[in-house]
């Protein structure tokens, strides 16, 4: 569990403290390379969450005439300003992203393009959390372990597809961008990391009756992943519900598409 901040240069004495699980990324070339991904542009509505030592917020704000950036760490927010060029293009806002209501932030006609180096310890319920805002987001890149954005990236009938998967994926288009090994941290974590976009729907391709019910039904199955769903959706869908769905009540939750999931949950009972 680690936050990854960007490290720049000349604060390369800074000790990463444990309690944000704070490891600083210092490698130029994956920065640049996460820079070009975002593709920073003026006029965009760029906010960043974590910005750390601001070795990405600097090349990020010299590509845009505005950047926000939401930071948790008082002593990393308060030091901002004097790291990054351009600081009268900044904006700090002090607070904790999974509490923050990013429609504060939105505008009309520049909707949101959110970059993040998440911690793991609370990377899924932000990235929820972001979701809630999806109509005002335009796109998200952010870093994680590689194992999880294996799992929101992954297809049916793969060890990696589950809840995080159907539930993304149902809201946004995951696209996989690159792997970052641990050397280009410091300290280095103990596992690889990866950069990530999700481009939220302006219409979803599949639309759910009831949103909720799919959310409750799509973490309910994959807590029982071995369990046919007839067995495991007992009490939650009548036997006819299946035929109906189009869905074969043998089958397990690996093997469903998110359509499948989304017409189980418009057959649920109430």
């Amino acid at each position: 569990m680690y936050q990854i901040n960007a490290l720049n240069p000349k604060d390369e004495g800074h000790q990463a403290r444990k309690r944000f699980g704070q490891n600083f990324l210092h490698d130029q070339r994956v920065i640049a390379k996460i820079v070009r991904s975002v593709n920073p542009r003026a006029g965009d509505n760029i906010v960043e969450i974590g910005p750390g030592l601001a070795a990405l917020t600097s090349p990020l704000i010299g590509e845009c005439d505005a950047l926000t950036v939401v930071e948790l760490d008082r002593d990393l927010a308060a030091g901002l300003p004097a790291r990054v060029p351009h600081p009268e293009r900044l904006t700090i806002v002090e607070a904790d992203a999974l509490k923050y209501d990013f429609t504060q932030l939105f505008q009309a006609g520049r909707p949101l393009r959110v970059v993040g180096n998440l911690p793991y310890n609370i990377s899924t319920p932000l990235l929820f959390h972001l979701l809630e805002f999806g109509d005002k987001v335009k796109d998200m890149h952010f870093m994680l372990q590689k194992e999880v954005v294996d799992r929101i990236t992954a297809v049916p009938n793969t060890k990696e597809y589950g809840r995080l998967s159907v539930m993304i994926q149902y809201f946004c288009k995951p696209t996989f961008l690159f792997e970052v090994p641990p050397g280009s941290f410091n300290p280095p974590p103990k596992v690889t990391s990866a950069v990530f976009r999700l481009e939220p729907y302006e219409t979803k391709p599949i639309i759910a009756k009831n949103e909720k019910a799919l959310a409750r039904l799509v973490s309910h199955v994959f807590t029982q992943r071995r369990k046919t769903l007839r067995n495991s959706l007992k009490g939650m869908l009548v036997e006819e519900g299946f035929e109906k769905a189009g869905v074969d009540p043998m089958a397990r939750p690996e093997t469903l598409s998110l359509a499948d999931f989304v017409a189980l949950s418009d057959q649920m009972v109430s």
